[in-house]
């Protein structure tokens, strides 16, 4: 990631959570965004195919009332940051045997940035006095994720 993206995420994550991540941060924030949006469009997938179609649509997306409320709250991050665009670059797309619809390509950048933002709270709900989340931290929030997403 280039150094102007990496700060980027180091200045989204202290205006959404007041934390301080390093570059071995970034790549662990970099690995999260991409196996949760996976995640995510493998169930899609599922969805698209029992419904018996090949493309998948952003209904399909199982994006629950959270999800969606830590999308808004990205967006209003987001606006002086500009990390969207950033998601969007780095956001690998796993192999599927569907495609996904223009309209499910648009909204990956925010979906990952609704998924920022969770993880950056969850590490406030783990420790509420925490600055500079450590390996233990970056675990627990990965298995709670694992546990919903």
């Amino acid at each position: 990631m280039p150094v102007s993206n990496i700060a980027k995420v180091e200045r989204f994550f202290r205006a959404s959570s007041g934390l301080d991540i390093d570059k071995s941060d970034v790549k662990r924030y970099e690995d999260f965004v991409n196996r949760k949006i996976g995640d995510l469009l493998i169930r899609a997938q599922a969805i698209a195919k029992a419904n018996d179609r090949d493309i998948i649509v952003p209904f399909d997306l199982p994006i629950t009332k959270g999800l969606q409320e830590s999308i808004q709250a990205f967006r209003d991050t987001d606006g002086d940051i500009g990390l969207e665009p950033v998601l969007d670059d780095f956001v690998a797309r796993p192999q599927l045997d569907v495609a996904c619809s223009d309209e499910v390509d648009g909204v990956i950048g925010e979906i990952a940035g609704g998924l920022s933002i969770a993880l950056a709270r969850s590490f406030k709900i783990i420790d509420p006095d925490l600055k500079n989340p450590q390996s233990e931290h970056w675990e627990r929030s990965y298995r709670i994720f694992d546990l919903l997403v």
